[in-house]
């Protein structure tokens, strides 16, 4: 290979290099919808993307003010979190406390798994063992007599 067509080469990937890079600075900025879905109104309890009332719009024009300083979404979220406290994230923190958010459901799904898995067996025995014809009762030749008497009687009303 000449050193004209590598020189044609490395030329080639540094424009596509540059080209790539730009690409995705264009694409990484931040706007209102995507900061919305993740932060909570704080007086209506709701997603700020569905809350309608006028401390949702003080809200998104403070989050509009934090885009327009070029604060990524991450950077919003804290902003607004060491303003609020951590009930205007929509989603809980992965770490400390808010870890159980993730964690008992998953924990209480997998206990409940267990507990079927344990019971289950169990009660198909019993209901098979219900199934079976219960063994007739030990009865003297006087009393399986009477009996007869006694059905004969009922049966002839």
């Amino acid at each position: 290979m000449s050193l004209r067509r590598i020189g044609a080469v490395l030329a080639l990937a540094l424009a596509l290099a540059a080209c790539a890079s730009s690409a995705s600075a264009a694409t990484a900025r931040t706007n209102l919808t995507d900061v919305e879905d993740e932060v909570m109104c704080d007086t209506c309890n709701v997603p700020l993307y569905i809350a309608e009332s006028p401390r949702a719009d003080q809200l998104r024009r403070e989050i509009r003010v934090l885009i327009a300083q070029g604060e990524t979404k991450n950077e919003i979220k804290a902003t607004l979190k060491d303003r609020y406290g951590p009930a205007i994230l929509a989603m809980p923190q992965r770490s400390g406390f808010s870890l159980a958010a993730y964690l008992v459901p998953i924990l209480a799904a997998l206990g409940l798994l267990a507990l079927m898995a344990v019971l289950l067996p169990r009660w198909r025995r019993r209901g098979r063992e219900r199934d079976e014809e219960p063994p007739e009762p030990d009865l003297s030749d006087a009393d399986r007599g009477r009996l007869e008497d006694e059905l004969a009687q009922f049966d002839g009303r």
